[in-house]
Order: C-alpha cells, then sequence, then structure tokens
C-alpha cells in the first residue's frame, strides 16, 4: 500500500487532487494507493514563512509516514519550472522517510481541465459545444475562462472542479498540457514500485 498526501492551495483541489490521483493510479494499473485529504495552505504563507514552509511539510511527513508528499501548487506569474525546483530545495533538508513530488500547474489547474474542454462541454451548466484555447497552459484566469462558458451561472472551484475532474478526458489534457504531463509523469513516479 503506497501513501500519498497532497499540500495544495485551493478549496477545489482539496476534494478535486484525490479524485484525479486515483483516475490516474488505475489507469497505471495501481489500486493500492491510499490518498490522504490534502493538505490546505494559504500559497504566500507557504512559499515566504520558513516556519509555515516547515510546519507543513512536517505535518505531511508524518501523515504519509513512508509515502509521498505531493506539492501541487499553482503556478500563477511565477515560472513552475522554478517555482518547483525552489521548493524542492528547500524541502529536502526538511523531509526525511518520504518520497517528495513537486508540481506547479501552470498558470492554474483549471488549465488542465481547458486542455480537454471537448470532453467537459455539456456539463456543470458549460455551454456543449466547447473547444480548447491554443496553448491552454498560457491561459490566464482559466476560472474565468470557464465561467464565461456558463451562460446560467459561473464556474464554482468547490463544487465544479472536483465533478470535471472526473470526467474530463485525460487523453487530451496529456496532449495538450506540458503542465498535466509532468503532474503525469511525476505521479506516475510517486506510486511505482
Amino acid at each position: 500500500m503506497t501513501k500519498l498526501i497532497a499540500i495544495v492551495e485551493g478549496d477545489g483541489e482539496v476534494v478535486a487532487l484525490p479524485i484525479l490521483v486515483r483516475r490516474l493510479a488505475e489507469r497505471f494499473g495501481r489500486y493500492d494507493v491510499e490518498v490522504l485529504q490534502p493538505l490546505r495552505i494559504h500559497r504566500e504563507k507557504f512559499l515566504r514563512r520558513e516556519d509555515e514552509f516547515r510546519r507543513m511539510l512536517e505535518l505531511a511527513q508524518a501523515k504519509a509516514s513512508g509515502g509521498t508528499v505531493f506539492v501541487l501548487l499553482d503556478a500563477d506569474d511565477d515560472c513552475p519550472v522554478d517555482l518547483a525546483a525552489r521548493i524542492r530545495q528547500k524541502a529536502a533538508p526538511v523531509l526525511r522517510d518520504v518520497q517528495l513530488a513537486v508540481v506547479v500547474a501552470n498558470r492554474e489547474y483549471e488549465a488542465w481541465l481547458l486542455a480537454s474542454a471537448e470532453s467537459i462541454g455539456g456539463r456543470r451548466g458549460l455551454l456543449p459545444d466547447l473547444s480548447a484555447p491554443p496553448n491552454c497552459d498560457s491561459v490566464r484566469d482559466a476560472k474565468g475562462w470557464l465561467s464565461e462558458r456558463i451562460p446560467t451561472g459561473r464556474y464554482r472551484e468547490v463544487t465544479d472542479q472536483p465533478a470535471l475532474t472526473a470526467v474530463f478526458d485525460v487523453d487530451l489534457a496529456l496532449e495538450r498540457s506540458r503542465s498535466f504531463q509532468k503532474f503525469v509523469k511525476e505521479l506516475e513516479s510517486a506510486i511505482s514500485d
């Protein structure tokens, strides 16, 4: 049994990420991954306050007990590669006896949903004939993009993100999003024997 606990910044990811991890684990033929309740952090406190960074990593390490601590943040305007490298470097002296995986979604988690827009059209109030925007990883405010395509409402991260995560076409997202490719690669490495 492999344990995995994530550190995430959004309320939507707290619910959506375990769904995504389980979907992908099954694709890898792994049905024994225990996905623990993610730890939600305030991004700026986590990145800028050493005590908060250390506290959250130590808590995740204790819960994972020999498994994997998976940090998933949105890049927003930061370079995802640079931010992930900084987090790895800062976390190395803190973590022992657990594997660390760090992915910084470019620009935000919802860009992965945009990458497979055709597969989520007609769901959660979205227009039925969606097409993925070019270079979905570079869309600023992917949540806004989704909201603009819900004629009777707006995108709600806490309810829509998990629901769309459960149904979006993973293959389309892999084809169109380098950020999602990185996530899948890191996850596969984290849960492989």
